[in-house]
């Protein structure tokens, strides 16, 4: 008895078996990571930003969708003009940029900001301000999310330059492409 080896495969199976294969392939995530960054606290935006930085190192692709608190990591000023009495409250009551964050826990007015920084020079630990600088030169995409850009009064013009606008279907576009997705 012999055993006779196809040589050819019949153009329906081959077919079918593309098929499938684009079919799964869809279904793989990309090397991607996105983060949600909805807290203002210095030490959770440092822990997003080690999370950026060293996925973007490993040579995934970053993107951080910053909504409501979080946007005031992406300030790069602040404005008053044109804004309802409520927008100008809450301009006047968040934070200003990276530089002014409080801690989540034990900011005790400031001094356990200071505290945390100063521990973090001593350790040499790079700073916020640092690791923000090194996420954006490793290319890690940061997006403001529009709508509470709209609910907080924030306007375009009071976010550093080079930050993305989006809304949710931006972060979940994103998010449903990446291997791994972070809340923060």
């Amino acid at each position: 008895m012999s055993l006779a080896v196809a040589t050819e495969i019949d153009p329906a199976v081959r077919a079918y078996v593309d098929e499938q294969l684009a079919a799964l392939r869809d279904r793989v995530p990309d090397n991607r990571v996105t983060l949600v960054v909805f807290s203002g606290d210095l030490d959770r935006h440092l822990a997003s930003l080690v999370i950026a930085t060293g996925a973007a190192a490993m040579g995934l692709e970053v993107s951080i969708f910053y909504t409501f608190w979080g946007l005031s990591a992406l300030k790069k000023a602040s404005h008053l003009d044109g804004k309802s009495a409520k927008e100008k409250m809450f301009t006047l009551m968040t934070p200003g940029g990276l530089s002014t964050l409080p801690l989540s826990r034990l900011n005790f007015g400031g001094m356990g900001r200071a505290m945390l920084r100063s521990m973090m020079k001593e350790q040499e630990v790079a700073s916020v301000e640092e690791l923000f600088a090194t996420a954006r030169e490793l290319g890690v995409k940061m997006i403001a999310c529009t709508m509470s850009m709209d609910v907080m009064g924030i306007t375009r013009e009071e976010l550093l330059d080079g930050v993305e606008v989006g809304g949710v279907a931006t972060f979940l576009g994103d998010a449903a492409r990446s291997r791994a997705a972070f809340f923060i």
